[in-house]
């Protein structure tokens, strides 16, 4: 993102949702008033109206995650993989942002790496859950929520009648 602000990144992805193959690569998109309100709608609905001449180096982290998607929305995609898309950002950005992906039309499969499990709880269909590359529990949020593993691992809980075992532990110090 160096060197470009939000405005010529917004530009720069009007050029690439736009390209159907190299011979479009410079098409005038100024001139494209739908895809130029899809652009604006976009960086409206991610509130980064305001920082139209803001170089993208120099938002906040939160404003540059929800640039980032923004970015992704743009080509429309059928398919939309998500890295930790509310990290960095407020309990209120990251509410919005839930908000905002609930919204998404129901032709759009999210993908979402997280580990805020309450946004995890809050988007998911189906959830699956890795501990050290391993899955641990795989089904709806209910399911997840219940799992004794997924509560001791992630939710910080110890489910009722599970007795840790330390045998591993006592025999180090054996």
């Amino acid at each position: 993102m160096p060197g470009l602000t939000v405005a010529s990144k917004r530009w720069r992805l009007a050029v690439q949702a736009r390209m159907a193959g190299w011979s479009n690569l410079f098409a005038p998109i100024r001139a494209d008033g739908a895809l130029q309100r899809r652009t604006d709608t976009l960086i409206a609905e991610f509130a980064l109206t305001d920082r139209g001449a803001t170089l993208a180096n120099n938002l906040a982290y939160g404003d540059q995650r929800r640039l980032e998607v923004a970015m992704a929305m743009a080509i429309q995609p059928q398919l939309l993989l998500l890295d930790e898309p509310t990290a960095g950002m407020s309990m209120s950005d990251s509410a919005d942002f839930v908000a905002w992906a609930r919204a998404l039309p129901r032709s759009i499969t999210l993908l979402v790496i997280e580990h805020d499990m309450d946004v995890v709880f809050e988007l998911a269909d189906r959830i699956t859950v890795l501990h050290y590359g391993q899955i641990i529990a795989d089904g709806t949020p209910d399911e997840v929520r219940a799992n004794p593993r997924v509560m001791e691992v992630y939710l910080g809980e110890k489910p009722v009648g599970v007795v840790a075992d330390h045998s591993a532990l006592d025999a180090d110090h054996a």
